[in-house]
């Protein structure tokens, strides 16, 4: 009975690993499809509206980089019209490295004309003062009558002499006529100070006008030379004649 049993034991063992085995074959199958399907990630292609923005975005985002900036051509006319601002006409044409020129030659000359019109004004004043000082004390000696006569002589004359005897000097040719000279010198300069500086403003407007027409004109230092035979035709004056032409283009 107990070896009957055994034996039917056994069988019902054998029969259940015969029917276990091809089961877990068919897991592994199954579990091993469903990994590969799972590491071989599909890739979805966008559909036609996605793409077709995308190349929009992408072209207008090109021609946004590639578009160029407009060149600087100044106008003749708006550059005399800054240049009435000394200096301003320069600059409305970028060249600014004729500033220092423009500014340091207007300096120069106002400081000519200041100069020139102080020493003017006190030259003026020195021969003005000093005639009046010797037309009154010679009308005071004269109704004097020989006597000393006191007399205040004025500062704008007598600072300029290297004496203190102003009553001798105030009739002095010398100094009258040297008060004169310097007055007419200085006055003579500030003029021509005044006229160099309207000068040099009318070149600076010229500068800023002839600068703005010629801005894009080509000073490029290459030339071309063109070599060609030429036939000229018969005419009542002259007879058919072969020659060359030679041209140049710069």
């Amino acid at each position: 009975m107990v070896r009957a049993v055994r034996k039917i034991s056994k069988i019902l063992l054998f029969f259940i690993c015969f029917l276990y085995f091809p089961l877990a074959g068919k897991t592994q199958e199954i579990n091993d499809g469903e990994k590969k399907n799972t590491d071989s990630l599909t890739v979805a292609v966008p559909d036609s509206l996605i793409q077709a923005t995308l190349m929009t975005a992408d072209s207008i985002a090109l021609e946004v980089m590639q578009v160029p900036k407009e060149a600087f051509s100044p106008n003749s006319t708006k550059a005399v019209l800054w240049a009435l601002i000394p200096g301003m006409g320069q600059i409305y044409n970028r060249k600014y490295w004729k500033l220092p020129f423009v500014y340091g030659g207007f300096m120069a000359f106002m400081y000519a004309v200041s100069w020139n019109g102080k020493n003017y004004q006190d030259y003026w004043g020195a021969y003005r003062s000093i005639m009046y000082d010797a037309e009154v004390y010679g009308q005071l000696v004269k109704e004097a009558n020989g006597a000393d006569v006191s007399y205040e002589f004025s500062k704008e004359w007598t600072d300029f002499i290297p004496t203190t005897d102003y009553k001798s000097a105030v009739n002095n040719v010398g100094y009258q006529n040297t008060f004169k000279s310097r007055k007419d010198f200085f006055r003579r300069n500030r003029d021509l100070s005044i006229i160099l500086t309207v000068g040099f403003y009318l070149i600076c407007m010229v500068d800023a006008y002839v600068d703005a027409e010629l801005f894009n004109f080509d000073i490029s230092p290459e030339l071309s030379m063109r070599i060609a035979p030429v036939v000229s035709p018969q005419t009542h004056f002259s007879t058919r004649s072969i020659g060359v032409n030679c041209s140049f283009t710069f």
